[in-house]
């Protein structure tokens, strides 16, 4: 051995890409060994930026600007190219941000209700001739019988219900309410029949309107709507907080 040192240089580079048409950052390794025009290649698809109209900027692994990369004939390890460097792609084809990337300006294609109606190969198609989901008639029926029998329990429930009446209200996942009932019946801001109840402490929601309609009048956060079914009438007297004790 001649004690000499050896400096071995790894064959490939691993960079991070960007562009002035583009927000994403992209990881890539590429050889060493090839030209910046064969580089620009490569980056064309990767960026969408044409040969032509491709300047490449260096940056160092903490995104301080180094030298452009603009030398066509050299090889991409001739310059001080490192592991997580940045080369910046400089578009100078007038592309804009984001407009390869905006799929709010792709133009839609929209097919009538018709012509997808005739189509054969759609999956409307294929859930008719399978009788599935809204095509499975039998189901259908089902769901349409359930969802009758529960409006007929929900309006049973609010027809045992007067304006009033004292309730407790239990919601899943609420601490337990008592309140006077001040409405029942069907709304315009949900389909059914619901119970507006004005609460003895402010745990509602509004003052007995919603969507600009008043149901009932009560103190702003006292008032709420429930289903029926989480109603209890009932002798609920006020709370007594001793507010008459001397």
């Amino acid at each position: 051995m001649d004690g000499g040192m050896a400096v071995v240089t790894n064959p490939t580079v691993s960079v991070r890409l960007t562009s002035t048409i583009s927000s994403f950052e992209v990881i890539k390794k590429y050889n060493r060994g090839i030209s910046i025009a064969e580089f620009k290649g490569k980056l064309e698809l990767v960026v969408g930026t044409p040969v032509s109209c491709m300047d490449l900027e260096l940056f160092s692994t903490n995104d301080t600007f180094l030298l452009k990369l603009d030398d066509n004939d050299a090889l991409l390890g001739s310059y001080p190219v490192d592991d997580d460097c940045r080369i910046h792609v400089v578009d100078r084809s007038g592309a804009q941000k984001g407009e390869f990337s905006d799929l709010s300006k792709v133009e839609k294609y929209n097919m009538s209700n018709d012509a997808y109606e005739k189509k054969t190969d759609s999956v409307r198609s294929f859930l008719k001739k399978q009788r599935l989901g809204p095509f499975n008639e039998a189901e259908k029926a089902i769901k349409e019988s359930e969802l009758a029998a529960r409006e007929a329990k929900e309006e049973a429930a609010a027809n045992a219900i007067t304006i009033g009446n004292r309730c407790q209200v239990k919601v899943a996942g609420q601490p337990t309410k008592i309140g006077t009932v001040m409405y029942v019946g069907t709304a315009d801001f949900k389909p059914g029949y619901w119970v507006g109840v004005k609460y003895d402490e402010p745990h509602g929601k509004h003052d007995g309107s919603v969507n600009g309609r008043q149901y009932f009048e009560c103190e702003n956060k006292y008032g709420a709507f429930v289903k029926p079914m989480n109603i209890t009438v009932g002798d609920f007297p006020e709370e007594d907080y001793g507010l008459d004790e001397m």
